[in-house]
């Protein structure tokens, strides 16, 4: 169906400031959960959508990769995850009439929630040059439209396929293949701008960047240690792994900046003390660190259990399995024993009491789990940091035994399935050779562009075409000022999608818009309803159905897609059946399981009951593929953040209303924001000797090496319980502080952890 739009755009002139949570979920969380689903989308789509959310016969939900036990609930579902639903399976669709009421112009000045608030993309609609316009075109244009501008290219390195990790392990393989038939390994992704520091890190320490632990592991362990990241609003329902874990006996200390309200209690709506009771207290110790301060503290805790060794020899390292699993060892004494404790406390902002607590909690564990999310990565020494997790966890032998490991939590849903399905500017000779093998075609050997080297190309006009498989790209990546200039230099930009977002309204000279299904809806082939499959954070791979009617009969999958236009672009120049893709995706699952490693007998594997595990060597046999075959100790040199006077450091973060870029609504109730978005939350000593005061409109500057003057401008400073010297606001709007080329050593992943501002009263 279609209707008005259900909102005009909004400002942040009735925006309210109330006090933050002291607790998450409960009843409100029930509530938040339930009535938008019921309300927009009707009672019966609500309930069935929401019933079977990450069910075995359901489908999986899109709004994080946390893993789903072994024995689901009913409300297998987080408040989050219900509203990434509504938002999807909203039967509000875009009418016809919308493309010619609306500019691109026009569209630019709407916000990014009245975009995605406006329904559903029912149509392929194409931008020529010179006009301000899409217009509806059918399925057959679009794709010669497309295929003509890539064919034309001097090179298929002039083109950049860029895909977000909504993307399903069926769609994500065709796709890759598709670019790399097309003769290019410019696949940048969202992990670029997330975990991949994770990737580096744990690679090149353990030999695999995913997480070496299993769901069932959180209850196993003695001790779990979080580190930058917020599970009451990015993956509820972790909180309920947690609490069994509570319930079991484990100590849990929470790593972040700000006191969260998720780490601090828990009311799990589906038991009777988190809805009339006190629910679980978190955190048995909370560390608010300084922005960039985790390196520091995991060096100060590795050295503490060190010295602790060296008093007691024999009784407090794993020495049995340092000796036979690890190297490096005596570098990373010998490194530690420099280690500057001063630095160390400065770095930190933390006490040397509350240190030697971690490391004494540490040494009286034995099962150690440390979890992390993009506090740590997204810092300019991520990498570094994650090798530091690595070397604590080593030095006790908590990687490869029950209730202890490395455990990153992926922010989207597939977005670690996307990476083992091939989808990497730097995919290993291994998996090309399997390629050939498989297709009969060489894929091209060079590397090819990430997501901020692909905005460098754009900038620079060597990018001419930039098409997304999902995601909204211009408004996830960092300096949004220069991602959408450079964006606007392209001959074409071409987005797969659901719904609009900023990434349809700034375009290249020409643009187009083709909508897709979205995993909650049922996928009709010739050959019969399909399924797709995804891979969540700790490598369990399973199905995901659709369950609704979708809500236009003119939508095509993901895979269709990406198969039609495969064929429209490469004709008979590689040997693939992509009509055959398109009509039963269990011929892409065959060709998965003779490319991708630990995917053998897919097909089989993928109906089993749960779906299957991917190998982990780390996990499953202590076994580490590095180039000494053994896990690695490293040494990394600590460097402090030095933030001059006057100035404060900046990290930006989600509201409880979104999922990455998108916007449910302009709430953020535990943190005590209504109606607005606009703000940056400081310490109150940090107002005062700054001459501001609570609720005051600012303009925040970013300060870089470029002397570009990045700024937010009218923005309410809020008074918070944030470290000194530290304060945060809300991406992606904040996105335009971080500069292209503040990245991560050795990953390329955006610094969006340590943005130093300044703030003077607003010129608005």
């Amino acid at each position: 169906m279609s209707s008005d739009p259900p909102i005009d755009d909004v400002t942040d002139d009735d925006i309210e400031v109330t006090h933050s949570k002291a607790w998450a979920a409960g009843v409100p969380g029930v509530l938040h959960s339930m009535e938008p689903a019921i309300t927009q989308m009707g009672a019966r789509r609500g309930m069935r959508a929401l019933l079977s959310m990450n069910q075995k016969d359901g489908f999986d939900c899109m709004s994080c990769a946390w893993p789903d036990p072994g024995q689901r609930k009913a409300f297998e579902f987080c408040e989050n995850g219900a509203k990434a639903v509504t938002w999807e399976a909203t039967p509000i669709t875009i009418p016809t009439t919308f493309w010619a009421e609306h500019s691109l112009a026009d569209l630019r000045e709407k916000s990014e929630y009245w975009l995605g608030m406006q329904g559903r993309l029912i149509e392929p609609v194409y931008k020529p040059a010179g006009n301000d316009h899409y217009r509806p075109v059918s399925w057959a244009e679009a794709f010669r439209v497309i295929a003509a501008k890539l064919n034309g290219l001097d090179s298929p390195n002039q083109a950049a396929f860029y895909t977000s990790g909504r993307a399903s392990n069926e769609a994500a393989f065709a796709y890759q293949l598709f670019a790399r038939a097309y003769g290019t390994n410019n696949l940048p992704d969202c992990s670029n701008m997330c975990h991949e520091s994770t990737g580096w890190g744990m690679g090149q320490t353990v030999g695999i960047g995913k997480s070496t632990i299993s769901y069932d592991d959180f209850a196993k362990s003695d001790l779990i240690i979080i580190m930058g990241q917020n599970p009451g609003t990015n993956h509820p329902r972790m909180l309920t792994a947690l609490e069994e874990a509570k319930d079991a006996g484990a100590q849990i200390v929470a790593v972040n900046p700000l006191p969260e309200a998720g780490l601090r209690r828990y009311k799990n709506p589906q038991r009777v003390r988190g809805i009339i009771g006190h629910g679980t207290d978190m955190a048995d110790q909370f560390l608010q660190i300084r922005i960039g301060g985790d390196m520091a503290l995991l060096q100060a805790v590795s050295k503490r259990v060190l010295d602790a060794d060296a008093a007691a020899p024999g009784t407090v390292l794993d020495q049995a399995f340092l000796d036979e699993h690890c190297h490096g060892l005596a570098e990373l004494r010998q490194h530690l024993s420099q280690l500057d404790e001063r630095m160390v406390l400065a770095a930190t902002g933390l006490r040397a009491a509350q240190i030697d607590e971690l490391a004494q909690r540490y040494l009286n564990a034995d099962r150690v789990i440390i979890t992390w999310a993009m506090g740590l990565t997204q810092q300019k020494k991520g990498v570094e940091t994650i090798k530091e997790i690595i070397n604590l966890l080593l030095l006790r032998g908590n990687i490869g035994k029950p209730g202890a490991g490395a455990s990153p939590i992926r922010g989207h849903s597939n977005v670690q399935g996307d990476r083992t399905m091939g989808i990497w500017e730097q995919m290993p000779p291994a998996f090309l050779d399997a390629l050939q093998a498989e297709f009969g075609f060489d894929p091209p050997r060079a590397h090819g562009v990430d997501s901020v080297d692909g905005v460098r190309a754009m900038r620079d006009g060597k990018m001419k075409v930039w098409m997304g498989l999902g995601g909204n790209f211009v408004a996830a990546m960092s300096d949004t000022g220069i991602a959408e200039a450079a964006m606007a230099r392209t001959e074409m930009s071409v987005q797969i999608s659901t719904k609009l977002n900023r990434s349809h309204a700034v375009t290249g000279e020409e643009a187009l818009i083709l909508p897709t299904l979205g995993r909650t809806e049922i996928d009709e082939q010739a050959s019969g309803e399909q399924f797709v499959s995804v891979e969540d954070s700790v490598c369990a791979v399973h199905p995901s159905w659709g369950k609704l009617t979708p809500v236009a009969p003119n939508l095509l999958s993901e895979v269709a897609i990406v198969s039609r236009l495969a064929s429209a672009v490469l004709g008979e120049r590689v040997t693939v059946d992509w009509a055959g893709f398109e009509a039963n995706y269990d011929r892409i699952r065959d060709h998965i399981a003779h490319v991708v490693g630990g995917c053998e007998n897919y097909n089989e594997r993928i109906r089993q009951d749960g779906g299957f595990v991917l190998p982990n060597g780390p996990r499953d046999s202590r076994t580490f593929t590095t180039p000494t075959g053994k896990a690695m100790l490293t040494t990394n040199t600590l460097e402090h953040l030095e933030v001059p006077p006057g100035r404060l450091v900046l990290q930006t973060l989600r509201s409880h209303d979104q999922f990455n870029t998108t916007i449910y609504g302009l709430d953020d109730r535990y943190r005590g924001i209504k109606k607005g978005r606009h703000v940056v939350f400081i310490n109150k000593k940090d107002l005062i000797a700054l001459g501001f005061a609570d609720g005051d409109l600012v303009d925040v500057h970013s300060e870089f090496s470029d002397n570009v003057d990045r700024v937010l401008r009218g923005y309410r400073l809020v008074a918070y319980p944030t470290p000194r010297g530290c304060a945060a606001a809300y991406y992606p709007e904040a996105n335009v502080l971080v500069p292209l080329d503040s990245v991560a050593d050795g990953s390329n992943t955006p610094v969006s952890k340590a943005v130093i501002i300044r703030l003077e009263r607003s010129k608005v």
